[in-house]
C-alpha cells in the first residue's frame, strides 16, 4: 500500500526539525490527547465492568435465579411444586422461604428490616449466604429454637454479638383484654453475615422458615421457591419455558427483572461514559488535522518539488496520511498500554490515594460497593483502539488531500 519513498518521506517530516518545533509541539500533544483519552475510556469502561460484575454477583449472593410464587403471595403444598420443578432439566436446586417486615430491638436501639425465612440446608444450593457467614453458623436455625442471622451492618448498630437477644416486633397485632397489641417475639443471634452490599448486610435478617410461619401466621403456606438454573444468563428464557410446564397458577420470575434498574442503569452509563470519553479521542485527532495543516503549508516547496520530480498526487497524499498515521498509532498504543496497567491496578491504586489524601470515596452508607473493583474485558480494549485508530486517521484524510491539490507552479512562485 505504501512504498518505501512514502514511508520514509512521512517519518522524516515526523521528526522534529529546529524551525519547525512547534509543529512538533501540537504532534506531540495530539499524540498524548490521544492516549490521555484511550488510557480513560478504558479504565473507566473496566472500573465499570467490575462494578457490574460485583452488582451481579453480590445481588445473585441473596438472590436466586428465579422464584416461583402465587398471585396473593403465598404458596401452597410447595413439597408437590418442588418434584415438579426439580423435574426439569436446567433446574439444579430449589428452596423455600418466607419473607416479611419487621421491627427489630434491642434496648434503646430500633431498626425496621427484612425478615427471610430459610430452610438451611436447601437454602445452599439457591444462594450463597451460607459462604459469608462471619460469626456463629447458619446451621444454628433450628425449627423452633427462634434463633436469628444478622446482617453484619445490622449487628453492629443493634450492638449485639452472638448469643445476644433481640425483640422482632411485626407489623400484625392482635387482640386482647388490654386492647390491640402488636406481635412480639424475642430471637437469639445466633450469627452475623458479611455481603459487602450495604443495603443486605443493614436491612436482612434470616431465621429458620417454620419460626417466619409461626410469627407472620403462614400455616403451612410459603411466600415461594427459590431457583437455581444451570446458567445464570439464561435464566429469563428458563423462567419462562418453566412456567409453561407447570400445573396451577404461578408467577415465575427471573433475577433480572427483580434487579433490572441496577443493570440497565449500569449499562446506560457504560454507553454514556464511552461516547463522552470518545469525545476527548477526538479532540486530539483534531489536534492531528491542525498539525498536518502547519505541515503542509510549511512543506508546499518541498511537494512541488517532488510533483516536479514525478511524483503523483496519490504519492503526496500517502505521505501525510502516513504522518498523521504514525500520531495516531503510537498515541493510540500508549493509551492503551497504559489503560490496560491502570485497570489491573486500579483496586491498590485506589486505596492508597485514599490513605494519601485520608478521604473514603465510596462511603459504604451511601453506595451499594464501597470498593472500587475493575475487571479488564479484552473486546472493550480492541474496540476503543480501534476506535481510535480510525479517528486518527481520518483526521489525516483532508490535509492530505490538500496537500495532494498542490500546483508546483503557484507554490514555486515565490521562492
Amino acid at each position: 500500500m505504501f512504498n518505501p519513498l512514502e514511508l520514509f518521506i512521512g517519518l522524516r517530516y515526523t521528526r522534529a526539525r529546529r524551525r519547525n518545533q512547534f509543529v512538533s509541539f501540537i504532534s506531540l500533544s495530539s499524540m498524548l490527547g490521544i492516549a490521555l483519552g484511550v488510557t480513560a475510556l478504558i479504565t473507566v469502561l473496566s472500573v465499570m465492568n467490575g462494578f457490574e460484575k460485583e452488582l451481579r454477583e453480590r445481588i445473585l449472593g441473596m438472590v436466586a435465579h428465579g422464584t416461583i410464587t402465587e398471585p396473593d403471595g403465598r404458596l401452597r403444598d410447595w413439597p408437590d411444586l418442588a418434584e415438579q420443578v426439580a423435574a426439569h432439566p436446567r433446574v439444579e436446586a430449589s428452596a423455600p422461604y418466607v419473607d416479611g417486615e419487621v421491627m427489630i430491638t434491642r434496648g434503646s436501639e430500633v431498626s425496621g428490616t427484612m425478615i427471610r425465612g430459610i430452610d438451611p440446608q436447601r437454602e445452599a444450593g439457591v444462594a450463597r449466604v451460607m459462604d459469608h457467614i462471619v460469626t456463629g453458623s447458619a446451621d444454628d436455625l433450628e425449627s423452633g429454637a427462634f434463633r436469628i442471622v444478622l446482617g453484619s451492618a445490622l449487628a453492629r448498630m443493634m450492638r449485639v454479638e452472638v448469643g445476644d437477644m433481640v425483640t422482632l416486633v411485626t407489623p400484625e397485632a392482635r387482640a386482647t383484654v388490654a386492647g390491640i397489641v402488636p406481635r412480639i417475639k424475642r430471637f437469639e443471634v445466633a450469627g452475623t453475615f458479611h455481603i459487602g452490599m450495604y443495603e443486605y448486610d443493614r436491612g436482612l435478617a434470616m431465621i429458620h422458615i417454620d419460626d417466619a410461619a409461626t410469627i407472620f401466621r403462614m400455616g403451612d403456606r410459603i411466600s415461594g421457591l427459590r431457583l437455581q438454573f444451570d446458567d445464570m444468563m439464561a435464566a429469563p428464557r428458563l423462567s419462562r419455558e418453566l412456567a409453561l410446564t407447570l400445573d396451577g397458577d404461578y408467577r415465575v420470575r427471573d433475577w433480572t427483572r427483580e434487579h433490572a434498574n441496577f443493570f440497565r442503569a449500569v449499562q446506560t452509563e457504560k454507553t454514556v461514559m464511552f461516547v463522552i470519553l470518545t469525545l476527548i479521542i477526538a479532540v486530539a485527532a483534531f489536534n492531528i488535522v491542525s498539525t498536518l495543516v502547519m505541515v503542509v503549508n510549511e512543506k508546499r516547496a518541498d511537494i512541488a518539488i517532488l510533483r516536479t520530480l514525478g511524483a503523483e498526487q496519490g504519492t503526496i497524499l500517502r505521505i501525510f496520511v502516513i504522518q498523521g498515521a504514525i500520531i495516531g498509532v503510537f498515541g493510540t498504543l500508549l493509551g492503551t498500554i497504559g489503560g490496560i496497567a491502570l485497570a489491573m491496578n486500579v483496586e491498590n491504586i485506589v486505596p492508597f490515594i485514599e490513605r494519601l489524601l485520608d478521604q473514603e470515596f465510596l462511603a459504604a452508607d451511601v453506595y451499594y460497593i464501597s470498593d472500587l473493583p475493575s475487571e479488564l474485558r479484552w473486546p472493550d480494549v480492541f474496540r476503543i483502539s480501534g476506535v481510535a485508530l480510525v479517528l486518527s486517521l481520518l483526521a489525516t484524510l483532508y490535509p492530505a488531500w490538500r496537500a495532494s491539490r498542490t500546483e508546483p507552479a503557484e507554490a514555486l512562485r515565490y521562492e
